[in-house]
């Protein structure tokens, strides 16, 4: 069984989204590790991108940060490799297909595989373009993880049923970010994805709250937060990890625990 296959083995599964560099790899890794020991099921590691399209200002701010203070991809695969000795949590790659392509489609993927990472997830690539990566990625057993949107409509079945590690089900139109309040049928697009495939689904987009995950979650196998977590390295810099850890045991745990309370790092 893969790795993304067991993150959603046991229950609803958490997963959380991280910049890499930001404020520095060396407090990616603490923070990853952090997530990771308190129950994170996968962990999404972003590449920082000049231009991230889909995200909203938080996690734009921190590409910013990163990039400024000197990350490469090849930092961030040499990072990657010293977490997957330390930890056997699925990650996956989360980035732009800009940067796939300026550092060559085919070393990009392979070294992906060396490193013993899980999937890739490029925001900005559309379904019917994906045959660009998705021969390498089966080459080299890297699943490309498709994304549906609420605009997805009748592509949502093409969509699952072609669908590898899990789908990545979006929450809200427009770019990553918290929100009050999520209003998609996230019932309906699951009940198409159900009929169409048997692999996981997890909604990311807007989710930060205990509630919203729960929300979220009674449709879905797994939610995913990426712009809180964010925001308190934003916050905290080279403080965060543990607070990171905390704020990540308070949403697992508040998807098994209806009862849980609401609260904040």
């Amino acid at each position: 069984m893969s790795r993304i296959a067991k993150a959603f083995e046991n229950g609803k599964a958490f997963v959380a989204f991280l910049t890499c560099g930001d404020p520095d790899l060396e407090t990616t890794e603490a923070c990853v590790l952090q997530a990771a020991e308190n129950g994170a099921d996968l962990i999404e590691l972003g590449i920082p991108f000049s231009d991230p399209t889909a995200e909203g200002p938080v996690i734009q701010g921190a590409n910013l940060r990163a990039l400024r203070g000197g990350v490469t991809t090849d930092r961030i695969f040499e990072s990657a490799q010293r977490l997957r000795k330390a930890t056997e949590t699925a990650m996956v790659f989360m980035t732009y297909a800009n940067v796939v392509f300026s550092y060559g489609a085919e070393r990009f993927i392979r070294r992906c595989r060396e490193i013993g990472m899980d999937g890739l997830i490029l925001p900005d690539l559309p379904f019917e373009e994906k045959e660009e990566f998705a021969p390498l990625c089966r080459k080299y057993g890297i699943a490309l993880i498709s994304l549906i949107a609420p605009t997805s409509e009748d592509r949502i079945g093409m969509i699952a049923r072609e669908a590898e590690g899990f789908l990545y089900i979006v929450s809200s139109l427009g770019v990553t970010g918290t929100r009050s309040e999520i209003t998609t049928d996230i019932g309906a697009m699951v009940h198409i994805v159900r009929k169409n495939t048997s692999i996981p689904c997890a909604v990311g987009f807007g989710i930060s709250t205990p509630a919203q995950a729960r929300q979220m979650t009674r449709f879905a196998d797994g939610a995913i937060v990426g712009s809180a977590i964010v925001r308190i390295i934003e916050q905290y810099g080279r403080e965060a990890p543990p607070l990171v850890g905390a704020y990540v045991r308070r949403m697992k745990a508040s998807l098994s625990e209806p009862g849980i309370e609401e609260t904040h790092p």
